[in-house]
């Protein structure tokens, strides 16, 4: 058997270190490799570290949806990240123009954005123009829309909150007639996204509706909203045919130019329900639906997962498990209107 030979070096370290400070010669060149060493190190110290950026893309207008943006970001706080410090967004709004939302979305591709934020007509823009950025929609019908395979199991590259109940706009006329029973004829203030009826979110919400009209003895008057110009149309409307209430469903068009539907309710003292809180914050009479400003909120918590590793087509898609019904009395004085205390005492929030 042979032996091993172990081979060991007959000076030690610091025997080596001894010689380089005889030799004048080594000595040179271990300070100069020392100093280097440091250059390199507070070279990559100083450098900015890459922080994440968002993209918002919405069919909105920034102005509008600011109460979204700061319940976002509020809630971003909360879980560590502050605009400008350690993360940093790219904001894009259409101000009611959907034909922009394309090019907007391009645009955030280009930039390489980590994750893009948006609403469903914004979620589908940006799921056109991209297969691999995240995007967490804030609120929508993302099934309805094909942006994801189902709620449970969306296997691709958007998640987030599906803000779409199509049994809510039967809901809301059913709870407009209770406050009103005189009510028999509705405008109701809508926006095709350019999508098929039998997917498009306020199609949908008008489909339901029109059934619940028919066994409450109600004639609605759908007025559909694209441009600017729309609104002097359909207001004109509505006083030429006499209806004596008005419904707004949710999109980026009436969210954008709320306080003009609410300021020509006021002043035609029409009685008027509304799809969120948002519109009564704008002196609108009363709401029915989901909490928006909550959605974007709980929206942060998919933008933190996914920042941390977490894919979209792991991340079920969460649905609205409450409704908000807020009643603004300060509007019902003002164009004297009374609400019943039944209607009253079912409202969740009541402005005084």
């Amino acid at each position: 058997m042979r032996e091993r030979t172990w081979i060991r070096s007959s000076s030690s370290p610091f025997d080596n270190l001894k010689s380089a400070i005889q030799n004048p010669k080594w000595l040179g060149l271990s300070v100069i490799a020392f100093v280097l060493v440091v250059i390199v190190g507070l070279a990559q110290a100083q450098q900015p570290k890459k922080i994440p950026r968002i993209g918002f893309l919405a069919g909105g207008s920034l102005s509008a949806d600011s109460l979204l943006i700061e319940t976002f970001w509020q809630r971003m706080k909360e879980l560590g990240y502050i605009e400008g410090k350690n993360i940093a967004a790219e904001y894009r709004f259409a101000e009611g123009s959907p034909e922009r939302l394309p090019n907007f979305a391009a645009e955030l591709v280009r930039l390489n954005v980590d994750i893009i934020v948006a609403p469903g007509s914004g979620a589908r823009a940006a799921k056109t123009a991209t297969n691999t950025i995240p995007i967490v929609i804030t609120h929508g019908d993302p099934v309805g829309l094909g942006l994801v395979a189902s709620l449970a199991r969306p296997g691709g590259n958007v998640t987030g909150l599906s803000g779409f109940v199509s049994e809510l706009g039967g809901k809301q006329l059913e709870l407009f007639k209770e406050a009103f029973p005189r009510v028999s004829r509705v405008a109701v203030l809508w926006w095709n996204q350019t999508n098929p009826p039998s997917i498009d979110p306020n199609a949908l919400l008008l489909g339901e509706m029109k059934v619940a009209a028919g066994a409450l003895r109600v004639t609605l008057q759908p007025l559909e909203l694209h441009r600017l110009d729309d609104f002097e149309r359909a207001f004109s409307a509505i006083k030429g045919e006499r209806a004596n209430g008005l419904i707004a469903l949710r999109n980026p068009f009436t969210a954008t130019h709320r306080t003009r539907i609410v300021d020509f309710a006021a002043k035609s003292r029409l009685p008027a329900i509304y799809p969120d809180g948002e519109f009564v914050d704008a002196g609108g009479l009363m709401s029915y639906g989901v909490n928006v400003a909550d959605m974007w909120g709980r929206a942060a918590v998919y933008v933190d997962k996914i920042l941390k590793g977490a894919k979209p087509a792991d991340l079920p898609v969460e649905q609205p498990i409450k409704f908000e019904f807020i009643v603004n009395l300060k509007t019902a004085k003002q164009i004297g209107l009374t609400i019943p205390p039944n209607v009253l005492a079912r409202a969740d929030k009541v402005i005084r």
